[in-house]
């Protein structure tokens, strides 16, 4: 177990390496400059004073050569510091803090629902006897995954604060007004968990096991919740791991919707302004959040299948 412990986090900082690596090397070689949108804000960026964009760009590091930058900011970040917004001069880790907590809620909401109502109906998908029902409910999750987050949102809004006048459509406004913004995560990540897990359901029904029970007189319900879920669960939580990543790219969609602050506004903020160090700062986040999730799966996995280590350290061994 230790040794599977630590080759997951051996692959998870090789993932955040590469990806600060990768987000470096893109943003230094876009045309845009940051140094001269700053010195120009609200002017023409053809009348910026010379001197001042040279004094801007020492002070950012940004004269300096590509490697010594890299090697500069790699140090800098490994302490946790990305450096200072180009736009409002605050650093970086501050700017992405304060946003952080109504993002975090946004998405940690999202994924309950998410995962309470994608996991409810796979289950009573599979466990009815109904083949109508079942085909109606196995129906719902692939429309799930077609809708659009932004028009989802768009047409909660115009139903549930327009029309009926339940939530407030825009703002931070307690629960309220996290209803329909966590509403609008969770339909296209609650369906592609019904449609996995409902998939493995169905395969483990099938199995030898299961008529082995059948055949001990255990009922359907102990069945499917005690014996065919826990088999069938793995895949879904390892899809539950790679949607983590999701959700935050999604925020940055909804946020804008129902024009919420939080990360996705900053990220939309400093694109729009080009301000580099806080695009690679939410870049770096992004990657740290799936590398995160996918890695607290990795060690769930021997909790429920304990062959998975097993096998890992065979393979290990072998090579």
């Amino acid at each position: 177990m230790r040794r599977y412990v630590l080759r997951r986090l051996a692959q998870a900082a090789g993932v955040l390496w590469a990806a600060y690596t990768v987000s470096f090397l893109v943003l230094n070689r876009l045309p845009s400059d940051p140094v001269t949108a700053m010195a120009g804000v609200g002017a023409d960026q053809a009348g910026v004073d010379p001197a001042q964009v040279a004094r801007l760009r020492a002070e950012y590091g940004f004269d300096r050569p590509v490697l010594a930058q890299y090697a500069d900011y790699l140090g800098r970040a490994l302490r946790g510091d990305f450096g200072d917004s180009v736009a409002t001069g605050r650093s970086v880790t501050s700017t992405i803090g304060d946003a952080l907590p109504q993002t975090l809620l946004l998405a940690g909401t999202a994924m309950l629902l998410a995962v309470a109502a994608g996991g409810g109906l796979a289950l009573a998908a599979t466990y009815t006897s109904r083949r109508w029902l079942r085909q109606a409910l196995l129906s719902l999750p692939p429309l799930g995954v077609s809708v659009p987050a932004f028009w989802a949102g768009l047409m909660l809004v115009e139903v549930f604060s327009f029309r009926l006048r339940l939530f407030p459509a825009f703002g931070n406004e307690g629960l309220r007004g996290l209803v329909l913004p966590a509403l609008t995560l969770a339909i296209p990540t609650g369906a592609i968990i019904a449609q996995v897990l409902a998939k493995s359901l169905l395969t483990a029904l099938d199995e030898p096991y299961v008529a082995t029970a059948r055949a001990k007189g255990a009922g359907r319900a102990r069945i499917h919740l005690r014996h065919v879920l826990r088999n069938a669960s793995l895949p879904a939580l390892a899809v539950i791991g790679v949607l983590v990543g999701q959700l935050m790219a999604n925020s940055v969609v909804v946020e804008t919707v129902f024009s919420r602050n939080g990360l996705g506004r900053v990220t939309a903020s400093a694109v729009s302004t080009q301000d580099l160090p806080v695009v690679q700062g939410v870049v770096v986040f992004g990657a740290f959040v799936f590398v995160t999730a996918n890695l607290a799966v990795d060690l769930v996995y021997p909790l429920l299948d304990p062959r998975i280590v097993v096998a890992g350290d065979r393979r290990w061994s072998l090579a």
